[in-house]
C-alpha cells in the first residue's frame, strides 16, 4: 500500500467513525434551565392522536441545566413536562421549529415563570396570549363574583354575571378569529382555531381555513383543521 493509499484509507475511516458517532436524527434541541430544581425528571413531549408521547427525557440530579432533543418535520406545539414527587402537573407548552429553543423558568412557578426563546411561531403565540390576558383576568373576576353571589343566593346578580361572562366569551372568540385571519401565513392560525375556539361556528372556522396560505394549509395544523371541517360538513349532510 502506497503512502497515498494509506492516507486515503485513514481519511475514509475517520469520516466513517465521525458519521457513526454523530446524531443526525435530531433537528430540534431544547435547552432548559429550572431555577432551584435539584431532583426530578424533565420530558419533551408531543400529542399523537389522543395520547401524549415522550420524545426525550433527562434525569435531574443537582444540575438545573438540561438539553432535550428530537426530530420534527415542521413547526408543532411540544410540551416540556417536569415530573416530581407530587400530584401536580408541571408542564410548559411551546411552538417548536427546527433549530434550538431555550426555556428558562423556576421550580416554584414552573409554567407561569417560563421565558421562551425560539421559533417565530412561539413569538406570535405569545403575542396572542398577551392579547388574551385581559380576557383571562376579567373572566377570573367574574367567576369570583359569581361565587360570592351564589353564597348569598343572589340569583339576580348571578344572572347578570352570566350574561357578562357570555359577552366576554363572544368577544374572546371574535378577537381570536380576527387574530387568526390577520396571521394567515403562520401555523399559529389553524392551531388557534383548533385549540382556542373549537366551539366557534363552523362558518368562522371555515373562514380561517379558507384564508390560510397554501403552505400553511399543508401544515399539520392546517390539514387537521381542514379534516375537522370536512368531517363536520359530512356529518351535517348525513342528517339532512
Amino acid at each position: 500500500m502506497t503512502k497515498l493509499q494509506k492516507l486515503l484509507f485513514s481519511t475514509v475511516i475517520a469520516i466513517f467513525l465521525f458519521s457513526c458517532g454523530e446524531d443526525t436524527s435530531s433537528n430540534f434541541t431544547l435547552k432548559g434551565y429550572v431555577k432551584d430544581l435539584k431532583k426530578g425528571v424533565v420530558y419533551l413531549q408531543k400529542e399523537e392522536g389522543e395520547s401524549i408521547i415522550d420524545l426525550d427525557s433527562v434525569v435531574i440530579k443537582g444540575e438545573p441545566n438540561f438539553t432535550l432533543q428530537t426530530n420534527i418535520e415542521e413547526p408543532i406545539v411540544l410540551y416540556l413536562r417536569l415530573q416530581k414527587n407530587d400530584s401536580k402537573e408541571h408542564y410548559i407548552p411551546f411552538f417548536a421549529d427546527k433549530g434550538t429553543t431555550e426555556i428558562n423558568t423556576t421550580l416554584k412557578r414552573f409554567t407561569s415563570d417560563a421565558k421562551i426563546k425560539g421559533s417565530k411561531q412561539q413569538v406570535l403565540l405569545e403575542e396572542y396570549l398577551n392579547l388574551m390576558s385581559d380576557f383571562r383576568d376579567n373572566n377570573l373576576e367574574l367567576i369570583k363574583a359569581n361565587f360570592e353571589a351564589a353564597k348569598r343566593n343572589d340569583t339576580i346578580t348571578s344572572d347578570s354575571l352570566a350574561r357578562r361572562s357570555n359577552r366576554l366569551l363572544k368577544l374572546k372568540y371574535a378577537s381570536t378569529i380576527n387574530f387568526a385571519l390577520s396571521h394567515n401565513d403562520s401555523e399559529v392560525a389553524p392551531y388557534l382555531a383548533l385549540y382556542e375556539i373549537p366551539n366557534a361556528s363552523a362558518k368562522y372556522l371555515d373562514s380561517i381555513y379558507g384564508n390560510l396560505t397554501d403552505e400553511v394549509k399543508q401544515s399539520y395544523y392546517g390539514k387537521t383543521l381542514g379534516k375537522a371541517l370536512s368531517d363536520f360538513k359530512k356529518a351535517q349532510d348525513s342528517i339532512k
